[in-house]
């Protein structure tokens, strides 16, 4: 009886491993690398913030959600970000702007004192991921000067054609992300030089 126990035991183990084994490996992705560029404007004279970044609550997951072509949404266990989509794009946003502008970003960190210190909101309206077809990026985001009432709000709509894959889907979106970087960089820039109007 004894002998018996031992055989079972160790075949259940055994099948424990081979599930183990046989289940696919997860995959991480990132929107910010690759995303700062170089200066432009070397120590322009003001800092900026770019504040925590709002998404819709169906992407708001590790996992990558995508469309099918039925219009199906399809969460992929496998396939995850790096940290939560919110901060993905906060970073990569953060990353591109300061380095088109050659700022620094100053989040969470006490600037100098008196300094001009331009504050950047984001509201995410539609993340989309359809792989082998487009990634889409769809946002609202505002300018304020600190200590100033007023607000410069715009909107940049990046819809990019992808590959088949995941990483070509993921770079998709890094496109689509640089696109409203830009966007927040040349609003900037207007604001600065007292114009405030969007690209």
């Amino acid at each position: 009886m004894m002998r018996w126990h031992v055989l079972s035991g160790g075949i259940v183990a055994a099948l424990s491993l081979a599930g183990c084994a046989s289940a696919p490996p997860e995959h991480f992705y990132s929107l910010s690398n690759g995303m700062a560029s170089a200066a432009s404007t070397p120590n322009p004279g003001y800092y900026i913030e770019v504040q925590n970044v709002s998404v819709p609550q169906q992407v708001a997951r590790s996992q990558l959600v995508v469309t099918s072509a039925e219009g199906r949404i399809d969460v992929m266990e496998q396939e995850r970000w790096a940290s939560p989509p919110a901060s993905e794009i906060g970073q990569a946003l953060s990353l591109a702007v300061s380095g088109e502008l050659g700022v620094i970003d100053v989040f969470r960190t006490q600037p100098p004192e008196k300094s001009a210190v331009y504050r950047i909101s984001t509201n995410v309206q539609r993340f989309e991921s359809a792989p082998g077809k487009y990634a889409m990026l769809d946002a609202v985001w505002s300018i304020r000067l600190a200590g100033s009432a007023q607000v410069l709000t715009c909107r940049t709509t990046a819809r990019e054609e992808v590959a088949p894959g995941y990483d070509e889907l993921v770079m998709g979106h890094r496109r689509a992300v640089a696109k409203v970087a830009s966007d927040i960089a040349k609003a900037l820039r207007s604001q600065v030089a007292g114009k405030g109007v969007c690209p």
